[in-house]
Formats: structure tokens, sequence, C-alpha cells
């Protein structure tokens, strides 16, 4: 019970902490913006912005348990703020035991305040829980400016309770930019506070 309420203070007070600074919005206005104009990118709705916040679990093992989906979208919806969409097999695929309709996962797309929210969370407090941490792969683009990071375990976030954690699983977090080209999406999530790996 100490732990849990240490917990619970702690993610209260970073909170507080970060109520009282500027908005991601605010950083984008004041600090992106310009620096993008000093690159020649003198249109600003040609500034690439972060569009949406997509995390993608994978749940094979729930075709032999139904409830693990109930008990991971549950976990999902504290760490993200909304719940999850729940994915369905398109078709069956008889050497997995896999019928057509089938929950194989869950789905959570975040737009506006609960994006930005999600995105200060994750790497100003979650990130730097993660043992030996020194910063995401910078290879996680797809060549269009979006990036994709890859979570071994979704226990970094303090505020999911471990007592309804039932199983370590990861997930992935696409993050959507408006962004014509990889390098213009990395220097956006950079100096949006994405900690990426010193090359």
């Amino acid at each position: 019970m100490f732990l849990k309420a240490k917990k619970r203070e702690f993610v209260k007070n970073v909170s507080s902490e970060y109520k009282s600074m500027h908005t991601l919005q605010e950083k984008y206005q004041k600090e992106i913006v310009p620096e993008f104009t000093k690159l020649g990118v003198k249109n600003r709705m040609a500034i690439p912005r972060l569009m949406k916040i997509v995390v993608n679990c994978g749940l094979g093992e729930a075709l032999a348990d139904k409830k693990i989906i109930e008990k991971m979208s549950a976990q999902m919806a504290i760490i993200t703020g909304q719940k999850p969409q729940v994915m369905r097999a398109r078709r069956a695929i008889s050497t997995f035991k896999l019928r057509a309709g089938d929950a194989i996962g869950l789905r959570v797309t975040l737009h506006g305040p609960r994006m930005y929210d999600f995105f200060l969370k994750l790497v100003s407090i979650s990130l730097p829980r993660v043992r030996d941490f020194r910063g995401v792969p910078v290879k996680g683009f797809d060549g269009r400016g979006n990036y994709t990071l890859g979570m071994k375990e979704h226990t970094i976030f303090p505020e999911l309770e471990y007592s309804m954690v039932d199983k370590v699983r990861g997930f992935e977090i696409s993050f959507v930019t408006s962004a014509k080209t990889d390098e213009h999406g990395r220097l956006l999530l950079k100096l949006l506070g994405m900690p990426f790996e010193k090359e």
C-alpha cells in the first residue's frame, strides 16, 4: 500500500509540474515553426505537424483465453486515457486455428490533447524509467516521415498498478506526422522532445 501511495504521489507531482510548463502546442509555435522556417520552409501550412499517435498491441494468446483482451484493454485504457478498439481477424487461417472475426489485438488512436498528453508522458516520464535507457532508435522511420517505436514492457507507465498486470506485454507506438521526409519527421519529433539515441 505504501509503494502504491508513493507512486500516486509521484505521478501527481509530475503532472502538476508539467501543467505549469508550456504545452507542446505552444512549443510548436514558439520553437518548431521558427526552426523549420530557418530551413527554408516558408509556407506555415507546409511545416510538419504531429497528426496522431497509434498504439497497437497484438494478442494472439487471446485465441486461447478470451479474458486476455478484457484485461489488456483495461490496462491500455489507463495508459492512453482512451478505450482501445478491438482488432479482429479478417480471414481464417487453419494453421493457427484462427477464424475470421476472432479478437487478435487492440488499437488506440490518439488525437488532439490526449495525443499531446500521451507524448509528453512517454518522453518525460516513461522512457527514462527503461533500464539502461540511452535513447530510442532512429531506424523506425517508414520513408514518409512517420515513426514507429517498439516497447517491450508496458509496465514502464507509472500510472499502471502492478496488481492489474497479469503478464508483461509489449506494443508498438506509431507517430504519424505530416512530414514529407524522414529527416523532417525526425527533426519534428526531436524538437518536441523525443530522446533519439546518439549516432
